[in-house]
């Protein structure tokens, strides 16, 4: 950048085209452009501990003016050991083998154009080096900001209610927010549903063994143990609380670049998206007699009334084919999918 003009710009005021200004560059002092690079990626990579990887580090060299590409920045990472911390297998804490009552899947049905219309929960493990510990995690499906956490040592369902608790204290959410989980005895167990129930927040689960209904928290997941997790070693459970704060609250909600969000990190997105987008209501939209559909208690289709326009067309005393009013609804079947006919008709809610 100079001022306000960028490369690219200054090479169409000066007719000349961008690679033979970079080739000039390079010719005239080339090992001086190749230093300052590999200074600017050893500092990025240090600054956030190894965390990002040649994408993210391109991206922040790029913003800051400086001409390079992802696989230029993946060598010298590489030759300078600097490659992100890669990830360990995955360990499966989810127990949905219970008698306890499951909900209909209104995630996948949603389109967010804004905060607090959809959480997304989830939990995982934490080895320390004498004990195992759980962490709680619920995010702002929007932006893939973390609103609320919670550590502890059991899987009881006081974990997922700290972690919930935490986050209607931070955001305070008005009636109609939807929550998604997966199917686990946590987020099934009574206190947990009387708890959203206080709030007028709607249950939302995945299907069964769909991990793909929850992809937002498990991705995080993902960076937290790769990026935090297995590059750290915690002396104890208050060593490792304290710095999943610090990675949290202090670096990835307010610093880390993602991906998804147009390599902005969660609270600028939220704040652009502020500014820029007008407050509409989230629309979720059903495919008539060719989705199996499972009847919502009367409160939850109240609680949805601040976001939609009508209420299920069956009446809530009747259960399409394949369920029973006090079982769990199974997996969708293939002739679940809507087809390609004059029935695929969609009721807007």
């Amino acid at each position: 950048m100079q001022g306000s003009l960028s490369v690219e710009r200054m090479c169409q005021l000066g007719q000349v085209s961008r690679a033979g200004f970079y080739r000039s560059l390079r010719e005239h002092r080339p090992v001086e452009e190749d230093m300052e690079v590999r200074a600017a990626i050893q500092q990025i990579a240090l600054e956030h501990r190894r965390r990002y990887g040649s994408r993210r580090i391109a991206k922040t060299l790029r913003s800051q003016g400086m001409a390079v590409n992802r696989k230029r920045v993946a060598r010298i990472m590489r030759e300078d050991h600097l490659l992100a911390i890669q990830p360990k297998a995955f360990v499966v804490t989810t127990d949905s083998d219970h008698e306890l009552e499951v909900y209909l899947n209104v995630a996948r049905r949603m389109k967010l154009n804004g905060v607090n219309q959809l959480w997304v929960a989830d939990i995982t493990y934490i080895r320390l080096k004498a004990e195992f510990v759980y962490l709680a995690l619920i995010l702002d499906a929007f932006s893939r900001k973390v609103v609320g956490w919670e550590l502890d040592r059991s899987l009881a369902a006081r974990l997922a209610i700290g972690a919930l608790e935490k986050a209607i204290a931070e955001r305070k959410p008005l009636p109609g927010l939807v929550h998604h989980s997966d199917r686990g005895v946590q987020y099934a167990s009574g206190d947990y549903m009387r708890l959203l129930d206080k709030h007028h927040i709607i249950a939302s689960m995945s299907r069964p063994a769909n991990p793909y209904d929850n992809a937002s928290c498990e991705s995080f997941i993902k960076t937290l143990k790769r990026e935090e997790i297995y590059a750290n070693e915690y002396q104890d459970l208050d060593d490792l609380r304290s710095n999943l704060e610090e990675f949290i609250e202090q670096y990835y909600n307010r610093r880390r670049l993602h991906s998804a969000l147009g390599y902005r990190s969660p609270e600028e997105f939220e704040q652009v998206a502020q500014t820029e987008a007008v407050s509409l209501g989230v629309s979720m939209s059903f495919f008539r007699h060719r989705e199996i559909h499972r009847p919502m208690r009367d409160s939850s289709w109240r609680s949805l009334g601040a976001t939609t326009a009508a209420a299920p067309t069956h009446r809530l005393d009747e259960f399409p084919a394949g369920y029973s009013s006090a079982g769990c609804s199974p997996a969708e079947p293939a002739s679940a999918s809507p087809a390609s006919d004059d029935n695929k008709e969609e009721d807007s809610l």
